[in-house]
């Protein structure tokens, strides 16, 4: 042991301080080691993210795009019936023109034909006619209006309901079988 005593007192604190400063460095390169590990893993994650939000994107575009796609092929077919329900009301008005113009020919012609001695018949017979030709009239413009009407609401009814069903789960469903 005498060799123990040899050795100064500062060579074994030097002696302690290397141990100490290099069990440190041992700390420091493994944690360094793991940082890197730890960073790899980082990074693959960060890009496994990056491609499932460009995926998800892709496919909310997709659907933004088949949803977009059937509101303008329908809201087009709507365009269509509608610009053929106005020409078909715009028929049906000239004929009930038509059958204006022909219930004021009658009623000129009855005026016309009514005897002067029957005075009294004539303008109980005028007041009839002049009523249910009004009446005829005030029917057939207020059918138009509300076959017009029915028309137009129809249309945007079936309009409606063919651009929901092509947004239904179902339309999102094929639309992500044609994405796999």
């Amino acid at each position: 042991m005498s060799w123990l005593g040899a050795v100064p007192a500062w060579c074994w604190w030097l002696i302690a301080l290397v141990l100490v400063a290099g069990g440190q460095q041992y700390r420091v390169v493994v944690a360094q080691g793991e940082t890197g590990t730890a960073r790899a893993e980082l990074a693959d994650y960060r890009l496994q993210v990056a491609e499932r939000d460009r995926r998800a994107a892709s496919q909310v575009r997709t659907e933004e795009q088949r949803r977009q796609a059937v509101a303008d092929k329908e809201g087009e077919s709507a365009r269509q019936q509608l610009e053929l329900a106005q020409g078909r009301a715009a028929a049906a008005e000239s004929a009930a023109g038509g059958l204006r113009g022909e219930i004021d020919r009658l009623r000129a012609g009855h005026r016309a034909t009514c005897d002067t001695v029957a005075a009294q018949q004539r303008k109980a017979g005028t007041s009839a006619v002049v009523v249910l030709g009004g009446l005829l009239e005030d029917a057939d413009r207020m059918a138009g209006s509300c076959a017009a009407a029915l028309e137009r609401s129809r249309i945007a009814g079936l309009a409606c309901e063919s651009i929901y069903n092509g947004l239904s789960i179902k339309g999102r469903e094929d639309s992500e079988r044609s994405l796999r």
